[in-house]
Parts: C-alpha cells; structure tokens; sequence
C-alpha cells in the first residue's frame, strides 16, 4: 500500500465552486496560509454539470463574490457563464488549487485535522488545524422515499439533460420549487413547439405537487430574494430575530420559460400523488432537491454542527443560514469564517 504524502498549512478548503472560492479570498486578504482541494477537473463547481437551460435568476451585476463582478451578460446568466465567471476568478487571484483531489475522510487529534485525499498520483493528505466544507449539495440529490413502483426510467435533476431525450415521450415532473417549474416548463414548451404537446394536443408533461403553486411577481427576480437574504443574515448577525422570509412574495421565479409556460396554460400543476404506481408516464424526473454533501466529514459533525473547534462550513443554505448557498450571498459568510479563523490565531 502507498504512503500518503502528507503536507501542512493552516487552513484546507474541501471543494472549489463559489463557496470555496469566496472563503479564498477571504484568506488571502488576511494572509492566512491555504489550500483548495476540488474533485473537479476543472474550475467551476457544481455549475459544470447545471443542466443546459439552467440560468441565474438575478442578472449578471447581481450575482457576484467578493473582489470582482461578473462579466455582463443581456439578461439572465447561463451555466456556462457562471463557469467561465468561476474560473476567472480562481485565475485572477491564483489561488492554490489541486484538483482532481477526491477526499475521502476528515479526522481530528489533538487540535488538528488531517484530510484525507485520492489524487491522480495516489493517497495525499494534508494537515492544518482549520478546515472549511465548502462542498456543497450537488453530488447529494434527494428523492422522496413513496410507496409503489414506477415502471418507466427516473431522473434527478443532476442527470436532466434536457429536452431532446424526451421528444415523442410522456414525462412526469416532481417539485415544486423553481427547478420544478423551469424543467416542467422547458419540457411543455418544447412538446408544443414540436407538435407533440400543447395547442389542442394533449400535454405530455404533469407536473406534481405538494402545494398549489405560489408565483413570484413578474417583475421580481433574484435580487429581491438577495436583499430579503442578506437582511435576514445581518439580523441574526446582530443576534436578533430572524425575520424570516417574505413570504407574500410567492416561490416560483418568473424567467421567460416559466411566465411564458404559464401562461399559454401548458405549466399547472397536479396534486402529487400518494404512490409511485399512480405515476403513468414514460419518464419521472425528480426535481426535489438537495442535501449537504458532507460525507467526508462524518462523525465531526452533530446535526450539522461541527464537534471540535476549528472545522468551518460554508454554503450550503438553511443549513448556514439565509443566502448562503447564493452566489451573491455567500461571501458574508465566508467572511465570517475567516474572521474566526484569524482570532484563533
């Protein structure tokens, strides 16, 4: 068996998308010693495998870390900028990254933790007495345990591919957020663009949920929500009440695709149902989200809480707190992080 080369620094960030990044900058500003580890080959984070339609729903000068804007863009940011956004970014702080590194455990003794990691060259570990997860959601898909069995083939968001693979097919949609809507939405326009769906025809996509559907003004995107988020932050920053969220605002985000969907009536919704044998479509494709992919940091962590001093978390959404899993939003906390990290010294 090899051994593992070991190194040491004072900080190790596990993964490279927006939250690894915000907390980089962070460190450098305050010139604390660091390392990214990213399982990626390349930069960008879970961005590098949105679904293809996928886009922001704040413009391009509403969506940006720390230090440097995004570059414009004519309406809502594809995935593809938000990559190319990331990766300029890492370049133009030159931050130290390694990838492909994939960690496969965090362990702690006596005040400092040693990350374990597979790189291309074989075992690698790094020791420091600060590490940030910073690995988001996305490897991390949840689907809903229902009864029954469904005959045809099921997705998740992370394996949507778009449209295309389900020409001449029927399809059911699951979720009700925004991921819900766009995937429902996109998938209905197309039918009726085709000439399968739509337009007198019938419609070959449900689209499930729990709740009747709860849209956003039209004329109310992203940053509405980004200035909702970071007024909750900064309230429990201060230790007062969280205000909560507006809810009177609605859920869904009207992009065009989702208004446009609604409109024409080929976006409404149908009431889930109890057992997966009521679904009869070809395809089921969950869109019901995620949860915090922190399974190299099992048994440091109770509830979500770390056990041991010295282990951070950033991003991630309620989990943090409001915003946190935004691109926007996450820089306060990251900030918030280092601030912790340089008082230890």
């Amino acid at each position: 068996m090899a051994v593992p080369d070991t190194r040491q620094t004072t900080a190790v960030i596990v993964g490279g998308g927006q939250a690894g990044l915000a907390t980089a900058f962070h460190l450098r500003r305050a010139g604390v010693p660091f390392v990214i580890l990213d399982d990626q080959p390349g930069p960008g984070g879970a961005w590098r495998h949105a679904w293809p339609s996928l886009r922001l729903f704040s413009t391009a000068e509403f969506s940006n870390l720390p230090g440097r804007p995004m570059s414009r863009y004519n309406g809502f940011p594809p995935a593809t900028h938000v990559v190319d956004y990331l990766a300029s970014y890492e370049e133009r702080y030159g931050f130290p990254v390694e990838r492909p590194v994939r960690v496969t455990g965090v362990t702690w003794s006596a005040g400092r933790y040693t990350v374990h990691g597979m790189t291309d060259s074989g075992p690698r570990t790094w020791t420091a007495p600060h590490v940030i997860a910073a690995t988001g959601t996305w490897s991390a898909p949840f689907v809903p345990a229902l009864p029954g069995t469904f005959g045809g083939r099921q997705w998740h968001t992370v394996t949507y591919p778009g449209p295309a693979a389900f020409r001449g097919s029927t399809v059911a949609v699951v979720g009700g957020a925004n991921s819900g809507a766009q995937i429902a939405a996109e998938l209905a326009l197309a039918a009726a663009d085709a000439g399968t769906g739509g337009a007198g025809r019938a419609n070959p996509v449900t689209w499930y949920t729990r709740h009747p559907p709860r849209w956003m003004p039209d004329d109310v995107d992203g940053r509405v929500l980004f200035r909702r988020n970071r007024a909750r932050a900064l309230a429990v920053a201060r230790g007062d009440e969280d205000p909560g969220a507006d809810t009177t605002l609605g859920d869904i985000v009207m992009v065009p695709e989702v208004r446009r969907a609604r409109d024409t009536g080929l976006l409404t919704a149908t009431p889930m149902v109890n057992s997966l044998a009521d679904i009869d479509a070809d395809n089921l494709i969950w869109c019901t989200g995620f949860r915090p992919a922190l399974g190299p940091f099992r048994g440091l962590l109770d509830h979500g809480s770390p056990r041991h001093p010295g282990l951070h978390l950033v991003g991630y959404g309620d989990l943090v707190g409001p915003g946190a899993a935004t691109i926007t939003g996450v820089g306060m906390y990251a900030k918030r992080v280092v601030a912790e990290i340089v008082a230890d010294f």
